[in-house]
């Protein structure tokens, strides 16, 4: 079956609806999720709308824009995007609403007596003359004052609301503001709406901005320059930097906010007045960081210098008796770079090893730890992600956990609970896949290892560096500054994978071999002319030859990797024309945020969420959609984790995801599209960290300029990190 790109929808046509809220279905207070049963204008059945509110009681009056929505389960649904609240006028409404539980104390036989008393003018003296309640049966100090402070508090809240919808912010993100500062909120977005970016999940930059600029601040407002600044600094992490040249800055600051370069220079000043940005120097440039990332990559080199240069804590080891040993356990022999690493890592209290595929990384790790192990070393090992830990413990034997969960998460406070004052309890901590460790990871990581312990660095440094900023191993390496074991010597049995010897092929700068037709091999490289034609054979490999010919689930096994996320070959677009064939009708479904979620979506999270205890780049699959709860459940390497509809910004379709999002993992089967439009992003390690995702096939679609660029180097952009540097500066102070 052939596929093409999605054409894009006619966008449904927003509505407005009106009406008595007849019954409060269900309300989650955190998120502000609700389901309502409505009374609306025009229409005699009751309407069942969803939507988010910080608060809502039966009888209160709702103004709702959104969208009609038939759901297979529940039917004819209104999709709220903003729920306007008014307070009822009749008596009728408002013997219902304080009857609804709204008003803490006041059950229905209490709410019938006070609108007896009082009639449609009940709130007018709940608000005017307090006192008079005491009139009504039951009511006293006590009870008045509570009925005066609810009413209080629930009109404050519905002036918070209508001041966030009058300045163009949705009623979900309204709410998540609100939860945030309280009845802070009107105050904080008028004094400074920028805080809103630093504060805020879901909410950037430019939502800020545009917040800002709804309350009257024009482009050049001091505050909104330097909030700018900060915010093309955050771009630039985004990016893999720590810093960025003062030019450099310059430049991106004066794109992002529209306005002349003197103008930031001039904030600039202002800005590193205020500590939250330093100026520093990497090779002879002047550059700017954020005072966060320049200081964590200080104490990093000062710890790992201060490490280097202690004992290991294990007793010296007669590598003579102790490898023969290890070999005679594990039943495999170490060639003589691998023994030499061994001796390294053992003689060492922080060292690295560093290899491509097939070159023994793994019976080099096993054997270091076959020995320690064996002298009583307490060893932890992990990993940043959650496959990346279960890999190795599968090829060590030995329990692996996740860096997050090894240094115990701590949502409450925020960060970990592990650190200098509670260290973690080993000899010896064995990181994998460090090539992924970005700067405030290992920060975290670093702080909470104890003193007397040693740190064993695994990776391969050839791959793509961290999606977060700084590229730790390369820089820790190219100091020259700690114990560096390469190992370069493909074995004779990894030889025999076409995919080993491509990806080795491909890091020498040289392009990967074709396989002859009808020869069997775990590598096939299928050249296309146009990205058109590409997605029509990319959906045809991935949904059936592939199936037909190796036997693997196009959903479980199949995993398409590209390099970035716009155009026909990008993760948007594939993603959309993948779930049309693999998932095309499903019995339930929620849309939000231009994506579809049903049961059985491969998915992927796209940030750290501390509080769910899931993490960039981490994969799992949906689970079932609770319309009741109004939230997603998706599993995740077995464990639920529950997304309200209101939260999903940060969940994505992950049937197609980009090269930076794999690192870390392997998949059974990878296919990998590569054409001239990807141009940006084409880079020798970008495609060859493709390539080694592939455990059991490799299939390359692509055009073969597009494959020749990236294996030249193409557009391998350099990093602005000082990790190297001050390594350097810390090594020769200690020496």
């Amino acid at each position: 079956m052939a596929a093409r790109p999605l054409p894009a929808s006619t966008a449904p046509q927003r509505e407005t609806l009106a009406g008595t809220v007849e019954r409060v279905t269900f309300h989650n207070a955190e998120s502000g999720f609700c389901v309502l049963k409505v009374q609306a204008r025009g229409r005699r059945d009751l309407v069942p709308v969803i939507g988010h509110a910080p608060a809502i009681g039966a009888g209160e009056w709702i103004t709702a824009t959104g969208l009609w929505l038939s759901d297979r389960q529940h039917g004819l649904q209104f999709k709220a995007e903003t729920l306007k609240v008014t307070p009822p006028t009749g008596a009728e409404g408002i013997e219902k609403y304080l009857a609804s539980g709204y008003m803490r104390g006041i059950g229905p036989a209490m709410a019938k007596r006070i609108v007896a008393a009082f009639g449609e003018g009940t709130f007018e003296i709940i608000e005017a003359e307090p006192d008079r309640l005491k009139e009504v049966a039951g009511i006293g100090p006590t009870r008045a004052a509570r009925l005066v402070a609810g009413w209080a508090e629930q009109k404050a809240v519905r002036e918070i609301m209508l001041f966030l919808h009058a300045h163009g912010v949705g009623t979900a993100r309204a709410v998540r503001i609100f939860k945030t500062y309280g009845h802070d909120a009107i105050t904080v977005m008028t004094e400074d709406p920028y805080r809103l970016a630093r504060d805020i999940r879901g909410i950037g930059f430019k939502t800020a901005d545009a917040i800002a600029m709804k309350l009257g601040l024009t482009q050049d407002a001091p505050q909104r320059l330097r909030a700018g600044i900060s915010y093309a600094l955050q771009t630039a992490t985004d990016e893999g930097h720590c810093g960025l040249p003062v030019a450099d800055l310059v430049k991106l600051a004066t794109e992002l906010l529209g306005v002349e370069a003197v103008l930031i220079r001039s904030a600039l000043i202002d800005v590193l007045d205020t500590g939250d940005v330093v100026q520093d120097i990497i090779g002879d440039k002047a550059c700017i960081f954020l005072s966060g990332l320049h200081a964590a990559e200080r104490v990093i080199a000062e710890r790992l210098t201060r490490r280097g240069q202690g004992r290991p804590p294990w007793p010296e080891i007669d590598l003579a008796k102790a490898l023969p040993w290890a070999e005679g356990k594990s039943g495999k022999t170490l060639s003589p770079s691998q023994a030499e690493a061994v001796r390294l890592v053992l003689g060492a209290k922080l060292a690295v090893v560093t290899g491509g595929p097939g070159v023994g990384k793994t019976s080099t790790l096993d054997t270091i730890l076959r020995i320690l192990t064996a002298k009583g070393t307490r060893v932890l090992l992990a990993a940043p992600t959650g496959r990346a830990a279960k890999r190795m413990s599968e090829q060590t034997g030995l329990e692996a956990k996740t860096i997050h969960r090894l240094l115990e998460i701590d949502p409450k406070h925020g960060g970990f609970s592990r650190n200098e004052d509670n260290p973690l309890d080993c000899d010896l901590m064995v990181v994998d896949e460090t090539s992924m460790l970005d700067v405030p990871l290992m920060n975290a990581l670093t702080k909470a290892i104890p003193e007397r312990a040693g740190l064993l660095l695994v990776g391969d440094v050839d791959q793509l560096p961290s999606v977060g900023p700084g590229q730790v191993l390369a820089d820790i390496i190219a100091s020259g500054c700690v114990p560096v074991a390469r190992l370069t010597e493909v074995f004779r049995q990894a030889a025999e994978s076409r995919i080993v010897v491509n990806a080795h092929r491909i890091n020498a700068g040289k392009m990967p071999e074709p396989v002859l037709r009808g020869v069997e091999s775990d590598f096939h490289l299928i050249e296309i002319d146009e990205a058109e034609a590409g997605l029509t054979t990319l959906i045809e490999v991935v949904t059936r030859r592939i199936p037909a010919r190796f036997g693997l689930d196009p959903v479980r096994d199949v995993q398409v990797l590209t390099p970035m996320q716009r155009g026909v070959l990008g993760a948007r677009n594939l993603n959309h024309a993948l779930q049309a064939v693999l998932n095309p009708n499903p019995a339930t479904s929620v849309e939000r945020f231009g994506w579809r979620f049903s049961p059985g979506d491969r998915v992927m999270e796209s940030q750290n969420d501390y509080d769910r205890e899931v993490f960039n780049g981490d994969l799992g699959t949906v689970a079932r959609i609770d319309e009741e709860e109004g939230a997603v459940i998706v599993a995740f390497e077995g464990r639920e984790v529950v997304y309200p509809f209101g939260e999903l910004d940060t969940l994505v379709p992950a049937y197609a995801t980009t090269i930076h999002k794999s690192q870390g993992s392997e998949y059974p089967a990878v296919v990998i599209p590569i054409t001239t439009g990807h141009w940006t992003m084409l880079a020798r390690n970008l495609l060859y960290t493709a390539v080694t995702r592939g455990k059991r096939l490799v299939v390359l679609i692509g055009q073969r300029k597009a494959i020749g660029i990236a294996v030249r180097g193409g557009n391998m952009k350099p990093r602005w990190t000082k990790l190297r540097e001050w390594l350097r500066t810390t090594s020769v102070g200690a020496n």
